[in-house]
């Protein structure tokens, strides 16, 4: 059960369906800059762009300390649409957190591996769709003790609402919008000095026509992996 505070009031659902759309940007020089950032880490190209991958939706968790196996691991900060039991559409902000290590050996696997951190807050999407461009996405990880930035950027690098929804997989959908029950991450903005783990991950969304925002922080606990 996942639970979020929106102006509205307290919604609550049981996630039936989660899906990542990998390699979203609306640019496609940032999307091949994607591509070559994690090529440098051992990672394929994809077959096609976006990619919509599935994982369990046992792995999304409100929690503040999430635990990951082994130092592999790194955030990723994504807008995530939210499907009510009645269809209809928030937005809150979630972490595709990876495992960069078997990322080399297969995308999908690496993401099923990792807890996906989401928001205990959301805002209704018919409230941000006419100005979802400038809504301002960032992280910050801690490096060498201190706060530094990771990612900064704003959703007109990614693709739109519309755009995604038509592209997504008949399993995703129910007529031409996203089915209820549904969870989708729309992408991410690249990260600031390269793709690098860090024990403490943080998030935010800034929407500056309404002076808001939505945030979520959590502490990475790293499991041994025995040999």
């Amino acid at each position: 059960m996942l639970t979020f505070e929106t102006p509205q009031g307290t919604l609550s659902l049981e996630p039936q369906r989660l899906a990542i759309a990998g390699w979203a940007g609306r640019d496609q020089a940032g999307v091949r800059h994607h591509i070559e950032e994690l090529a440098e880490l051992g990672v394929k190209p994809p077959s096609t762009t976006p990619l919509f991958y599935r994982a369990s939706t046992q792995l999304l968790t409100q929690a503040e300390n999430v635990e990951m196996l082994g130092g592999e691991g790194s955030g990723e900060a994504e807008v995530c649409l939210v499907s009510d039991s009645d269809g209809r559409l928030w937005v809150t902000l979630a972490s595709d957190h990876t495992d960069r290590k078997l990322e080399a050996v297969g995308v999908a696997e690496s993401k099923q591996l990792c807890a996906k951190p989401i928001a205990t807050q959301a805002w209704a999407l018919e409230e941000v769709r006419e100005h979802w461009d400038s809504l301002e996405l960032e992280s910050r990880i801690e490096e060498n003790g201190e706060v530094v930035a990771y990612q900064k950027g704003t959703l007109a690098e990614l693709l739109d609402v519309d755009t995604l929804l038509a592209k997504l997989p008949a399993a995703l959908k129910q007529g031409e919008f996203l089915a209820p029950n549904t969870l989708l991450l729309c992408g991410t903005v690249p990260a600031i000095g390269g793709i690098r783990p860090s024990p403490r991950f943080s998030m935010t969304l800034n929407d500056p026509v309404l002076n808001r925002r939505l945030s979520h922080s959590y502490s990475v606990i790293e499991l041994e992996v025995a040999q």
